[in-house]
């Protein structure tokens, strides 16, 4: 995995987690979110496993940071819990949760841990999940609010912020293909998705900025699209693909407009003066977040739009059924760079592999992660030296966690968690990013 030393100056190594998959959402005084809901639906996620004790950072963070520091990260990419701070999503906080973080975010200095933060993870207060969530068109000024909390309480001690992990899951995934909460099938409820996490991104931006913060960014998820067969129409559908997963959102933030190709589809559906928010969705950014695993097969597809389907691929895959395809990475940092930012800083925000790990004589031999891991960062070392911006990566994640819909099934984690006992127990992998580090 080589060393610090194949790296940029000032270059940021960091690990990442979010707040319902690890904190143990029943504790602290957290409200009911929409996650929550969904868990309890039959079918939804695997055995019915919701958040309600994850990983319990909320007792373990200070022994969760040590094994950040341990292994020499430079930052430490969290989330809050928008439901954990405002039960009710709007008006009184809940003084546990305030407690909660100043603890985490004072924890991170004390150990010389950057504070790396995103607002919100997915986990919507359900009394605002009631009310439409997403699709409601008063969404942006209840996320300004929250973004507002979080600076007047915390602001002065974060490294780094963005507003909205991943557009697309939040957006498509849950609103479109029903496989996230608020688990809905519903291209109406999409567009304004869409729509209304953007001018969300851009309320919270400006709401920041005019408490006195700076280095704000965002956070996109990017799959590489390929044409399952070498034909027109093939490559027509993996172009649809590309323009509503990775392009979207990147061009309603650097561009002020939609990709034709999603308009294609969307633009009956997108709300009432949709036009006269670009300047909002436009507020200026720091830098920008890739997280990347995979790519996908695009094959066409009968029916409306977007008239296309997955198949399978030909390369090695994950536990989760991902292939890994270490040259999306590279397409994105290069792509993103040229099209969308510019000279703008770009960090890997999110970057890592689900495998099916187990403890052996009191070790996890994770070989296969170590290699997914050397063969990206291979590709960060070529997009640096090609002139691309790249100003960190951060792993995915530091704990194995509760990972939506496939409950604790599926272990991305560089330490390993024992879900019954809650042991937690550092992976080979992790052994090799403090080698890499820190040094042995």
């Amino acid at each position: 995995m080589r060393t610090r030393s194949d790296y940029p100056d000032g270059f940021v190594f960091g690990t990442a987690t979010s707040a319902y998959q690890i904190e143990g959402h029943a504790f602290g005084g957290a409200g009911p979110c929409h996650w929550d809901s969904f868990a309890a639906t039959p079918g939804n996620v695997v055995r019915a496993e919701n958040g309600d004790r994850a990983c319990d950072h909320y007792h373990r963070w200070a022994d969760d940071l040590d094994l950040v520091a341990g292994a020499g990260f430079d930052a430490y990419r969290f989330s809050t819990s928008w439901a954990r701070l405002l039960p009710e999503g709007r008006g009184t906080p809940n003084p546990e949760g305030i407690a909660f973080y100043d603890r985490l975010i004072d924890g991170m200095l004390e150990r010389g841990i950057k504070p790396a933060a995103t607002l919100y993870h997915w986990e919507l207060p359900q009394p605002l999940a009631d009310e439409g969530g997403w699709r409601n068109g008063d969404m942006p000024n209840w996320f300004g609010d929250f973004a507002d909390l979080i600076a007047t309480q915390f602001g002065d001690r974060l490294w780094s912020v963005a507003p909205i992990n991943e557009p697309w899951c939040v957006a498509w995934l849950s609103h479109f293909l029903g496989g996230h909460a608020p688990g809905l099938r519903d291209i109406r409820a999409t567009a304004r998705a869409i729509h209304h996490v953007l001018k969300s991104h851009g309320t919270a931006i400006q709401a920041m900025r005019s408490r006195g913060m700076s280095n704000l960014g965002a956070v996109c998820n990017f799959e590489y699209a390929l044409p399952a067969e070498d034909t027109d129409d093939s490559r027509a559908a993996a172009s649809r693909y590309d323009a509503y997963y990775n392009q979207v959102f990147a061009s309603g933030m650097f561009r002020g407009r939609y990709p034709d190709l999603v308009l294609a589809g969307l633009e009956p559906h997108l709300p009432k003066g949709w036009h006269d928010d670009f300047n909002v969705i436009q507020a200026p950014l720091d830098w920008l977040g890739l997280n990347y695993y995979t790519c996908k097969r695009i094959a066409p597809a009968p029916g409306p739009w977007p008239a296309l389907e997955e198949v399978d691929g030909p390369l090695p895959k994950t536990q989760m059924g991902w292939e890994i395809n270490p040259e999306g990475l590279h397409h994105f940092l290069t792509m993103v760079a040229r099209e969308y930012t510019g000279t703008l800083p770009l960090y890997i925000t999110e970057n890592g592999m689900a495998n099916p790990d187990v403890i052996a004589d009191g070790q996890i031999d994770d070989q296969a992660r170590i290699d997914y891991l050397d063969a990206h960062l291979a590709k960060v070392r070529q997009a640096i030296a090609e002139g691309v911006p790249v100003a960190g990566y951060f792993i995915w994640s530091l704990l194995d966690n509760y990972e939506w819909s496939f409950g604790y099934e599926k272990r991305f984690g560089l330490v390993h968690v024992d879900f019954d006992t809650l042991t937690r127990t550092p992976k080979a992998s992790w052994h090799a990013v403090r080698d890499m580090l820190v040094g042995r």
